[in-house]
C-alpha cells in the first residue's frame, strides 16, 4: 500500500476511534436508556456536545473511508479498519477503567495478526 493510502487509513482509524471515545463520554452523560425515557434520550443526543462531536468524527471518518475506497481494495481496507476495535478496548481499559479478561486480549492479538496478514504484499 502506498504511503499516502496508509496515512489516509490511519486518519480514518483515528477519527473513528476518537468518535467512539466521545460517544462513550456523551453516553455516560446521557445516562441509561429505558422504555420510559427512550424518546427524551434520542432528542437529548442533540444537546450533548460530546455526542455531537463523536458523531461528527464518525461522519468525517466515513468520508475518508469513502475516499480511500477509491484507491484501496475493500478486501484490504475493511479488515484494516478493525484496528479501531483494538483502540476502543485500550481506551475502555485505560480511560474508562473497563476490565479486560485474558481471552479478550487474545482476541485483540488475533485482530492485529489478521490485519498484518491482510496488509502483507505478495
Amino acid at each position: 500500500m502506498e504511503f499516502g493510502n496508509i496515512v489516509m487509513l490511519l486518519i480514518t482509524i483515528l477519527t473513528g476511534s476518537v468518535g467512539q471515545f466521545f460517544l462513550k463520554k456523551g453516553a455516560d452523560k446521557l445516562g441509561a436508556v429505558s422504555e420510559s425515557n427512550f424518546v427524551s434520550h434520542v432528542l437529548g443526543i442533540a444537546m450533548i456536545p460530546e455526542l455531537l462531536f463523536g458523531l461528527t468524527c464518525y461522519a468525517g471518518g466515513a468520508v475518508l473511508y469513502i475516499l480511500i475506497l477509491t484507491r484501496v481494495p475493500l478486501s484490504v481496507l475493511a479488515p484494516s479498519v478493525a484496528l479501531q476495535y483494538v483502540i476502543a478496548v485500550m481506551v475502555g481499559k485505560y480511560v474508562f477503567g473497563d476490565q479486560i479478561p485474558g481471552y479478550r486480549w487474545f482476541g485483540l492479538g488475533m485482530i492485529i495478526c489478521g490485519v498484518m496478514l491482510v496488509l502483507l504484499k505478495k
